[in-house]
């Protein structure tokens, strides 16, 4: 009986040890070490012909993990990555982007070839995930020229700006991107083009403030996207969702969460618009920290697209004035639509319809905020060049606590780049409204720190808005004994 039993077990051992074997050379047989294929871990050899290699190996046996091992040092030039793979950075690896600009040749933005180029780029992908422990590094600042005190000088060139965009995925389905650092961008960082069901996840991304246009993350035309537990510091935009004249195919912008995010910015924090020549709808941002920005909430419609459907709730927001190099005056909330100015500088030809030097704007509507937090230099700044184009704005449990901390000058609301004046100077008020209809503002508050320069003025100050209901607004104007509310 011994016997049996004992001849039993061990054919259940040898089953079990055969299944474990097949699993692991599955499971090997998934696995592409990318110094399987050639690449050298140190920060001198290029290994972009490596990784591309293994890359390539992994989509044409149907798929798998694309593996940097843990604790090495990759340098690498451009490579592009294909569909059915998840390209894992292992924890304390790192890839780094060749400092030489000349590997650079890849426009970002197809025929326009002024506004960087792709370091790791993919087209028509599906099944993409990009994950590990590890570290993207985009080298960003062998790109610059000199530091100055709030930024570095941008390179002079001729037709290709060799800056690479970190990771540019166009007409991508199915993508992760995951637990993973990345950081130093030379130019934006994440950018997805028409891509269409996305989730970002537990990203850390730190890019130098003094980096002029280093985005964090740019959703360009696409949809289905959620973006989520998100650590995001840039010199330009952290988060911000587009539609770029250059892809006008993809089509609108639309179903769009964030949340359980933290941020800081140069520019704007959370920007929608800015390059809209279709649809940006559907939007939810929730959950959010905005830290040590320039602008807090920012709406800049500027193109003939439109911005409907979009809802800011449970955010804080914490704002300060910076040089005239970042756009913005510290508004903590900005909800705006101008034409844009005239084209007179490289990218012209590429902010509006094709054959026309000057554009229109489309309508901002349907816009509303509940339950934000701001402590700023600035109130809220809600305007349009004309009351058609901005509606049905509702401010609900917006309080704000407005103190001057920085001796950078205030008294003006940015509405770079815009037909009209780009700096309007006057004064600073909680809530400064112009040319817009039907807007709201109901269970919030103003109020004002202990330094309080002469511009500081009103808790709400409008210029011809038609329906404007104020229900429960508190607060004092700036100047005791003065009006709390102007309206013209």
């Amino acid at each position: 009986m011994l016997l049996k039993y004992l001849k039993y077990f061990t054919c259940c051992l040898l089953i079990a040890t055969t299944f474990n074997t097949i699993q692991a050379q599955t499971k090997s047989g998934r696995d592409f070490y990318i110094t399987a294929y050639g690449a050298i871990p140190n920060l001198k050899t290029d290994n972009a012909v490596a990784i591309q290699k293994a890359i390539d190996a992994c989509n044409q046996s149907g798929g798998g993990r694309v593996i940097v091992p843990a604790g090495k040092q990759f340098m690498s030039g451009p490579f592009n990555l294909k569909s059915n793979i998840e390209l894992v950075v292992e924890a304390n690896a790192r890839i780094l982007a060749n400092p030489d600009e000349r590997v650079y040749t890849q426009s970002a933005f197809r025929s326009n070839k002024g506004e960087g180029t792709i370091w790791i780029g993919g087209h028509n992908l599906e099944n993409v995930t990009i994950s590990g422990a590890g570290t993207l590094d985009g080298n960003g600042i062998a790109f610059m020229g000199p530091e100055l005190e709030d930024s570095y000088v941008l390179k002079p060139f001729n037709v290709i700006d060799p800056r690479p965009h970190l990771l540019t995925i166009i007409g991508g389905k199915n993508i992760r991107i995951r637990d993973l650092q990345i950081r130093n961008s030379a130019y934006w960082t994440v950018h997805l083009v028409g891509c269409n069901d996305v989730a970002i996840d537990n990203l850390t991304l730190l890019n130098s403030v003094k980096v002029r246009n280093s985005d964090g993350i740019d959703l360009d035309h696409s949809k289905n996207v959620r973006i989520s537990n998100c650590y995001i510091e840039s010199g330009d935009d952290c988060i911000c969702l587009k539609n770029r004249r250059e892809f006008e195919e993809f089509g609108a912008c639309e179903n769009i969460v964030v949340n359980n995010c933290t941020m800081t910015s140069r520019s704007c924090a959370i920007k929608i618009g800015s390059e809209n020549m279709d649809r940006i709808s559907h939007v939810t941002i929730n959950n959010c920290i905005i830290r040590a920005s320039n602008r807090g909430i920012g709406i800049q419609n500027r193109d003939e697209g439109t911005v409907t459907d979009v809802i800011f709730s449970n955010i804080i927001v914490d704002s300060h004035l910076f040089s005239d190099v970042w756009w913005g005056k510290a508004e903590p909330i900005y909800v705006t639509a101008y034409r844009r100015a005239n084209g007179n500088n490289k990218d012209a030809n590429w902010r509006f319809p094709k054959g026309k030097t000057e554009g229109s704007v489309g309508e901002v509507s349907r816009i509303y905020f509940s339950n934000v937090k701001g402590v700023s230099e600035n109130g809220i700044y809600v305007g349009a060049e004309s009351a058609d184009k901005l509606s049905q704005i509702v401010f609900d449990q917006v309080d704000l606590f407005i103190n001057k901390t920085t001796p950078v000058t205030g008294g003006v609301y940015d509405r770079r780049p815009a037909k009209v004046e780009g700096l309007l100077t006057g004064s600073t008020s909680g809530f400064y409204l112009e040319n817009a209809n039907g807007v709201t503002i109901r269970n919030s508050s103003v109020h004002w720190g202990s330094n309080r320069p002469a511009y500081y003025k009103y808790v709400l100050e409008s210029h011809n808005v038609a329906d404007l209901k104020t229900i429960n607004l508190e607060g004092e104007a700036a100047t005791p004994g003065t009006a709390a509310i102007l309206k013209n």
